[in-house]
């Protein structure tokens, strides 16, 4: 049901100013007794107009700031923080435009805060590495970051396509854990290295409408980094144990040559000797892991990697295949010609022929950018369950062998931010990948 027609302020006020006009001007010409004469109606009518003429006059700045009043809260409604009112003349609507002036400018600047803070928020979301899709109630995909496009579909849109249809396009192991709609570790087997990820989702709602937040963590390096933690406590905590018994016992050597000295018998100082070279082997021996345990952080700088290689083939021979990058690695030299050193040494212990240990060095544009290092020999190679267990500390197939080497060199990869990969090569042999970002 309508309200009717209700006039405007500025037209109650010209009403009510005619009509009062009127009726005093009534009464006065009634009371006076000079209606018998048309010149007193005609001034009552002139003196109606210019009333009304005046009274419009006196009211358009009323009118006027009502109207711009208007027009700015419009504004604000449809999100336009940019409209201000003029100043007017009147004391009580220019208080009224100050006070909505401070209210547009507050709402302005914080509309340029919470601008702010959204790129903010996309910048970090987009760099993040781990995988986000964002499922409204349906199942339908309306936002996903660049990691979740490059790890799942090589980049393509993901917004519009259903869970199911993504599913559909994965690993058996990831979709499972897609749809199964529950949280967990699960994983992935690629390129014969097996990756452990963790998918947790969260449910909330926004605007009313239910959503669904999907997120995907690749977890192998971090459990890496945990395990290599848990392995140098306990190389810490041995080598402490080891070293002050050592130290007592190569005390009491010296003692006994000294005692030995004075029995002259020869037999005796053959079995402190033997002992103390015993002892000396298994100081050298703690030291190594030691070594491990205590690994510095990398300080990167500049290497010129064509310098670097040239210098390592004046202590090991090796093939450089293709040539090297002009450009300089940024990484610690130190280590990274520890890692080389190792690699080689491991090559020629293969038993393969030194002409076939070669190295590569490339850099790699698509994807992730970096640098590529590769190491070959024509070796026999590693057994499914070798190349498992390669990269552990203690794991080693030599009589002799300490089991640190290939786990120091993924130490040292990994703080550079890296990773290093092992896969036999066709036709026999062995290839060692060094990724450095």
């Amino acid at each position: 049901m309508g309200t009717g027609f209700i006039p405007s302020l500025r037209n109650r006020l010209l009403l009510v100013v005619l009509v009062s006009w009127l009726i005093g001007g009534t009464l006065a010409y009634w009371l006076g007794g000079e209606w018998q004469s048309a010149l007193p109606l005609l001034a009552l009518v002139m003196g109606a107009l210019m009333s009304l003429l005046l009274t419009t006059w006196l009211t358009r700045p009323v009118d006027d700031a009502i109207k711009a009043m208007e027009l700015g809260l419009l504004n604000l409604i449809d999100n336009d923080f940019s409209v201000s009112l003029p100043q007017s003349k009147d004391p009580e609507f220019r208080r009224l435009a100050e006070l909505f002036n401070r209210a547009s400018g507050e709402l302005r600047r914080e509309r340029q805060h919470i601008y702010q803070r959204e790129l903010l928020l996309d910048k970090v979301i987009q760099n993040s590495p781990n995988l986000m899709l964002l499922l409204d109630g349906s199942g339908h995909i309306i936002y996903a970051n660049d990691s979740a496009r490059h790890a799942l579909v090589d980049g393509k849109p993901l917004t519009g396509m259903t869970i199911s249809a993504l599913a559909g396009q994965l690993d058996e192991a990831m979709a499972r854990m897609l749809l199964e709609g529950s949280d967990g570790l699960f994983a992935l087997e690629r390129d014969g290295e097996t990756d452990t990820w963790h998918l947790s989702r969260g449910r909330f709602h926004l605007n009313g409408l239910e959503h669904q937040l999907i997120l995907l963590k690749q977890m192998t390096r971090e459990l890496n980094r945990q395990e290599v933690a848990v392995w140098k406590k306990v190389i810490r905590v041995i080598s402490h144990e080891l070293n002050n018994s050592l130290a007592p016992m190569r005390s009491m050597v010296n003692s006994g040559r000294v005692l030995a000295g004075r029995l002259e018998e020869p037999r005796l100082n053959l079995i402190f000797d033997t002992i103390d070279k015993r002892t000396e082997h298994l100081g050298q021996f703690i030291e190594g892991y030691a070594r491990f345990a205590r690994l510095p952080r990398p300080i990167k700088a500049a290497v010129d990697i064509g310098a670097l290689c040239r210098e390592l083939q004046l202590q090991l021979a090796f093939n450089i295949e293709g040539g090297l990058p002009a450009e300089p690695v940024w990484a610690d030299e130190i280590q990274l010609q520890q890692v080389l050193i190792n690699l080689l040494k491991n090559a020629h212990e293969s038993g393969s022929a030194p002409g076939d240990v070669s190295l590569s060095v490339r850099r790699q544009q698509s994807g992730e950018s970096g640098v590529l290092i590769e190491v070959n020999d024509r070796g026999p190679g590693m057994s499914p369950e070798v190349l498992s267990q390669a990269l552990l500390p203690f794991y080693s197939t030599k009589q002799q062998g300490t089991g640190l080497g290939l786990a120091l060199c993924r130490e040292i990869i990994e703080a550079h931010d890296g990773r290093i990969s092992l896969q036999n090569r066709s036709g026999g042999g062995l290839q060692v990948q060094l990724f450095l970002p």
